[in-house]
């Protein structure tokens, strides 16, 4: 009787810990297909963007601006995050590049909407519209400014380090030239001296 409550006991704990490990295996899936519905939904959202915005019309015109928008904030993203890497002094420039792109966030998501409006409805509001437009070409404008920024001090950065090899290449060229021979001088002065000597009259 106890050989068999033994393994009974062992057979329960065996199907509790595969049941335990099922259990685990089930929540990491559903988590994961979580992430993968989030991540779906963007990429949808975004293939709709793209898809809109190769029409013609306001809404299309509306969803060009949110497309412009990501690509300028992706690409100082990139510009600030390229500094950080190679280690510039970039002072409060990050926080102010996360400022930017939630606000850039919360107008594409007036974009978005503007758009969606403007599909469902023919009623145009010309006003938000141009505000729309006033609102992207100064989130634009900040994003270029911040890269020329960057990019005038890593040219700058170069040049510096341009004329110092520059410097560096005329020292050593200067070393490797040969020094002329005092005695080939001198040979060569003597000689053009009879030279001149022959040649005169």
């Amino acid at each position: 009787m106890a050989d068999i409550t033994e393994f009974i006991v062992i057979v329960l704990a065996v199907f509790a810990f595969l049941l335990l490990l099922g259990g685990v295996g089930i929540y990491l899936l559903v988590r994961l297909g979580k992430k993968a519905a989030v991540k779906a939904k963007q990429a949808s959202n975004r293939i709709a963007t793209h898809v809109n915005a190769m029409g013609t019309g306001v809404a299309a015109e509306v969803e060009r601006f949110r497309l412009d928008l990501r690509r300028e904030v992706s690409l100082t993203r990139q510009a600030v995050e390229q500094a950080q890497r190679d280690g510039w002094g970039l002072g409060d420039l990050p926080r102010l590049l996360a400022d930017l792109q939630a606000q850039a966030d919360v107008h594409d998501g007036q974009l978005g909407m503007y758009a969606q409006q403007h599909r469902m409805s023919q009623f145009v509001d010309h006003v938000t519209l141009d505000r729309l437009r006033e609102h992207q070409a100064k989130l634009t404008a900040m994003c270029a400014r911040i890269r020329a920024d960057l990019m005038s001090d890593q040219v700058r950065h170069s040049a510096t380090g341009i004329a110092d090899l520059t410097s560096r290449t005329d020292l050593e060229i200067e070393a490797r030239r040969h020094a002329p021979d005092p005695l080939d001088e001198i040979d060569d002065l003597y000689r053009r001296s009879l030279e001149d000597r022959n040649d005169r009259p």
